[in-house]
């Protein structure tokens, strides 16, 4: 009880206390089972059998211990059976509680010992998706001639409903992983990384092994099955491969055209491609998309837009395909920069919806760019704050995505210098690189840079769900003016237009007044369009 307690005082503006249990607490929390121990590599190994929708799988953890401890915590979901758990040839007891399993160790791990190898054997028939990626499980589809096509994209549910591990954003294995699939020999299986190479195990099995170099989320370790073709080149010393269904390869060599101007973009704007040891990839799946570390998940349907449609509203999202720009931008938020916890997941979905814009901008201009930005203003439901309760597994609004976006076009608009802008947005995306960070590491990192008192503004946007509202008043030749929000300290600027020609004001929250003579009040309006709030005139 007294750990919900604590959350509830981390997440002071959020709207309203929610219960949570000891299940969300196991989900979510850092109890001294999880921080005892760094994961240092994962070795998944398993075999899929597609007609009884089953797996059956090791996982090899190494990890060593930060602290002494008889104890450790790690994650498969309870559906999922336990053969048995095996360290140094030594059978493992263990507990479990929920989704959680907890590991007894006799006598105690000790940091002496510089890394532990354990082998976690289990099987079953993992979680289906009812409609992936927006629920997390296995996805057992066929494509056009009746060949399986599967796939796998736990992102919210967490990656320990197929294999076990520290299902926490806290801890990457610091050497990534090591991903082994067994399938039909009819079938290609793909995964994370790089491809080692594929050998037959029987009369009609194929195992194909990959391997993942970097550090990497639990959550995008995955794996695609399909009748794949494979085509790629080099570019810019990088290495781009894609796989893609049969029937789909002459739309797939004409769509992903656009992944090189896409990383043009991203590399001048946000930094290297953070991945480059382990390539780039885009891989087609029988679901939307996922932003799976040099795996990038495909499922738009050869199309611009999302699937085909304008999220915006304004023409300007046909101009570019939604989910290979989206989800190849996670790569250097979300996946090179990952929240610590899932309550800061804006850290990765407002960033990467804001990374929409910035193609725009490259490709276009920036008034194509704000044109988008401000069409997605429709999207935003304003329900419940952006950030979730720490410790409990609890993502906050999925204003994440749009608001998040429009967060960033504000500080933008703030700093009033497009080319001191890229250079900080640059500078963020770069020094904090495959790094874990929380809000308050972010908001640091704007306050310390820009110089600007920024606390109050990322406190409004993120932590209440209420826009901030411009009040003002023009009459007896005075512009009035003030913000009516949660936050004491709001500090806006905004921008009036006094027949057409801008004027930037400071608004604090008490009435300010500034003198404009031989104008009418229709002469003056708020420009919107820089920065995201409600206005109100009087």
């Amino acid at each position: 009880m007294y750990k919900i307690v604590l959350f509830f005082v981390l997440c002071i503006g959020t709207s309203q206390a929610q219960h949570f249990t000891r299940k969300d607490s196991l989900k979510g929390g850092l109890p001294v089972e999880r921080l005892c121990y760094d994961v240092k590599k994962y070795g998944v190994d398993i075999q899929i059998n597609t007609f009884q929708k089953s797996i059956q799988g090791l996982n090899t953890i190494l990890f060593a211990v930060v602290e002494p401890t008889k104890r450790i915590q790690l994650d498969l979901f309870a559906n999922m059976t336990i053969d048995s758990l095996v360290m140094h040839n030594h059978t493992i007891t263990y507990r479990r509680e929920f989704d959680a399993v907890f590991l007894d160790f006799s006598p105690q791990l000790t940091p002496e010992t510089p890394e532990y190898k354990l082998q976690f054997y289990y099987h079953g028939q993992p979680q289906i998706a009812a409609n992936a990626p927006w629920d997390g499980g296995f996805v057992f589809n066929t494509d056009k001639q009746g060949n399986p096509f599967i796939g796998v994209a736990v992102q919210g549910d967490g990656a320990s409903l197929w294999f076990p591990c520290k299902d926490s954003q806290s801890d990457e294995p610091d050497r990534g992983a090591s991903i082994s699939i067994t399938v039909p020999s009819s079938l290609v299986a793909v995964a994370n990384g790089r491809l080692k190479g594929s050998f037959v195990v029987s009369n009609n099995l194929t195992r194909w092994e990959w391997e993942v170099n970097n550090p990497i989320n639990a959550y995008d370790i995955s794996l695609y099955v399909g009748d794949y073709v494979h085509f790629g080149e080099k570019y810019n010393g990088l290495d781009l491969d894609y796989y893609v269904l049969r029937e789909n390869e002459a739309k797939a060599k004409i769509q992903f055209a656009g992944v090189k101007p896409m990383l043009d973009c991203f590399q001048e704007k946000f930094g290297p491609y953070p991945f480059a040891s382990d390539g780039y990839k885009l891989v087609e799946a029988p679901y939307l998309g996922m932003e799976h570390q040099s795996a990038v998940a495909y499922g738009n349907g050869y199309k611009n837009g999302y699937l085909g449609s304008d999220l915006s509203g304004t023409g300007k999202g046909l101009l570019f395909d939604f989910i290979l720009v989206h989800e190849s931008g996670h790569e250097w938020f979300g996946n090179s920069i990952t929240s610590k916890d899932v309550a800061d997941m804006w850290i990765h979905e407002g960033f990467t919806c804001y990374s929409e814009s910035v193609y725009l901008e490259c490709q276009y201009d920036k008034e194509t760019a704000l044109t988008y930005l401000n069409g997605l203003k429709k999207n935003v439901d304003n329900d419940k704050p952006i950030i979730g309760y720490y410790g409990v597994k609890n993502e906050g609004s999925g204003d994440m995505y749009y608001k998040g976006a429009l967060l960033l076009n504000t500080l933008r608009s703030y700093v009033n210098n497009d080319v001191r802008w890229w250079e900080l947005l640059k500078k963020y995306s770069t020094q904090f690189a495959h790094q874990i960070i929380d809000t308050k590491t972010v908001i640091d990192f704007f306050c310390k840079e820009t110089g600007l008192k920024l606390t109050p503004v990322f406190n409004q946007y993120l932590r209440h769900k209420e826009l901030p509202i411009l009040e003002w008043k023009y009459a007896n030749h005075k512009l009035t003016y003030r913000w009516n929000c949660t936050e004491k300290e709001f500090n806006l600027p905004v921008t009036f237009l006094i027949k057409g020609k801008p004027m930037r004001v400071y608004p604090t929250k008490s009435w300010k007044s500034i003198a404009i003579k031989r104008v009418d009040k229709k002469d003056i309006s708020v420009k919107d369009t820089d920065f995201y709030f409600l206005s109100k005139s009087f």
